[in-house]
């Protein structure tokens, strides 16, 4: 029985990665707007009943679709950290970050999935958060390093800002200084702006040398959640309206 039980298991693993490599088939010639499962089904050779018992409908077929996508953009920045983790907070942001452009570059319409147009009458569940945060968590996590070492700058935060700095930072990071979690999140958003921007095609006839454009920019993102302070040797120095904690 539990030999039985393996075949069936390991047949259910191939079927389902043979249902998702065409869906990202799909998704490259036609768009996540008009994946369909009878589609995929009519190309795998299945009747569309069968394919249901994998995926009850389109929209956990995408769902399947998004989490792998993010899982392989964390992974694959969470490998480029691994290799300069002992490295200064700001190389390891920007290491990050490229490894992020990197990435898209190489999966295009994955990155469209999760980064592009929303899919009409498609509403992401929260399951695809733990996925979505792991180059948001990273990123942090950095920032967190440099604040408890030589310390961050804390950029200026108008006052009509404050109550909401308070609220971010009480959920993403309490333990970093709310003007600190505020720029994080703008830096976030920046970040994958410019990678949209390069892959969707907004920096033709601007952009020429796009990649040393993406390192000056990287670079100034991370100028702006604050990591300006040397991190190896020395002692920080405060920066205006800085911390050298």
């Amino acid at each position: 029985m539990s030999t039985a039980r393996g075949a069936r298991a390991r047949a259910r693993i191939e079927v389902t990665a043979a249902i998702k490599d065409e869906a990202r088939r799909q998704l490259a010639a036609e768009g996540a707007a008009k994946l369909s499962l009878r589609a995929v089904a009519r190309e795998l050779g299945m009747v569309s009943s069968a394919l249901y018992r994998y995926f009850p409908s389109r929209d956990d077929l995408l769902t399947a679709l998004i989490i792998d996508a993010y899982d392989s953009l964390g992974e694959s920045t969470e490998s480029a950290h691994a290799g300069v983790a002992d490295a200064a907070p700001r190389e390891r942001w920007n290491t990050v970050c490229a490894a992020a452009r990197h990435w898209a570059l190489d999966h295009p319409h994955e990155y469209a999935l999760i980064y592009g147009s929303p899919v009409p009458g498609y509403s992401a569940p929260e399951t695809t958060i733990p996925a979505a945060s792991r180059v948001g968590l990273l990123l942090i996590g950095i920032v967190r390093d440099a604040h408890q070492g030589k310390g961050v700058a804390r950029p200026r935060l108008p006052a009509d800002l404050k109550a909401e700095a308070k609220r971010m930072a009480a959920d993403l990071s309490p333990d970093l200084p709310p003007e600190v979690v505020t720029a994080l999140v703008a830096a976030w958003a920046q970040l994958y702006g410019l990678i949209g921007f390069e892959l969707f095609g907004q920096f033709n006839r601007v952009v020429e040398d796009r990649e040393a454009f993406f390192r000056h920019a990287a670079d100034q993102l991370a100028h702006g959640v604050g990591l300006v302070f040397p991190q190896v040797t020395g002692t920080a120095s405060k920066g205006p309206g800085g911390s050298g904690v």
